[in-house]
């Protein structure tokens, strides 16, 4: 492998690895380093809960990195790339899956195509809702690739809406047959979506790929949530499945207010001649303006 190479985050290997990172070359030829591989990922399955959030913003993602959560979903619109960049940039050493969207392959061979664009974007794998064919295909070319189970929103109208999913024995045993399929498929992982914790629970033990649990309880081997709901970003109702653990929607809110009371300072002062002030003007020199007068007249006189 070449030495320390642009592109690679900076750090040379035994940098690297005192931090505890891993040394990667990327689909798309990029060197960098990461907190995990998908070996690496799969090396925890059964010994550690991983921890996993999906942030919309680069500062988002920045914070997420600092604070230490394991992995990072991402959602990548090919037609508008430089989202993902900015992300990938705030949080360097993340693995990170890149979520694509679901309609933009309508093949295999799209599969491909649209998963190697995001690789070239800096993913470490992809997220998505396909058919196991098409998550074949995409395994096949290299690209490590997460499938989605259970309540999966956009398919919602075969499970009967936005609703929790397996909770009768026939789900239940749709959710496993779906799983395995994408397991033979080649997936290295799968997100779960509002499913019982029990069924979950039961489904991880049986199954090689990582359940990155959604809604699923404790019963998988990564625990999901939307950056949006462990920052509390949005305002109620809240979904029955997460926690808020800050409140910065209140805090949009305020801030918002206090930009309204600001600008309406502002307002009153100006009208009433209470800005600006000699505070805030520069002085004229001594007899500046008088010269200035003059010379301007002169000049009007011609």
């Amino acid at each position: 492998m070449a030495g320390h190479t642009k592109g690679d985050g900076g750090l040379p290997p035994r940098d690297a690895t005192a931090r505890g990172l891993t040394r990667v070359m990327s689909l798309s030829g990029v060197y960098g380093t990461r907190n995990y591989t998908v070996k690496g990922l799969r090396d925890q399955k059964g010994k550690r809960v991983l921890v996993e959030t999906l942030p919309f913003s680069a500062e988002e993602a920045a914070a997420a990195e600092e604070a230490g959560i394991d992995t990072l979903k991402v959602r990548f619109d090919p037609a508008q790339p430089g989202s993902v960049e900015a992300i990938r940039k705030a949080a360097p050493n993340t693995f990170m899956a890149y979520s694509l969207p679901l309609i933009a392959a309508a093949s295999p061979d799209e599969a491909v195509r649209l998963g190697y664009e995001a690789m070239k974007y800096g993913a470490d794998a992809i997220m998505c809702q396909w058919s196991p064919r098409f998550i074949e295909a995409a395994a096949e070319a290299g690209i490590p690739v997460q499938g989605h189970a259970g309540l999966v929103p956009r398919r919602s109208t075969w499970t009967g809406g936005l609703r929790a999913v397996g909770k009768t024995i026939d789900e239940a045993l749709w959710i496993y047959d779906q799983i395995k399929s994408m397991e033979r498929a080649g997936a290295y992982a799968v997100e779960v979506e509002v499913v019982p914790e029990a069924l979950l629970t039961e489904i991880t033990k049986r199954t090689s790929l990582l359940t990155s649990s959604i809604g699923g309880g404790s019963g998988g081997d990564i625990q999901f949530l939307f950056a949006d709901d462990i920052l509390g970003n949005n305002p109620p109702p809240y979904p029955r499945h997460s926690k808020q653990y800050r409140n910065l929607y209140k805090m949009k809110e305020d801030m918002q207010r206090e930009r309204i009371t600001g600008f309406m300072e502002f307002i009153d002062d100006v009208k009433n001649e209470n800005f600006p002030t000699r505070d805030h003007v520069v002085k004229a020199p001594d007899n500046l303006v008088a010269d200035f007068l003059d010379k301007i007249e002169k000049a009007s006189r011609g």
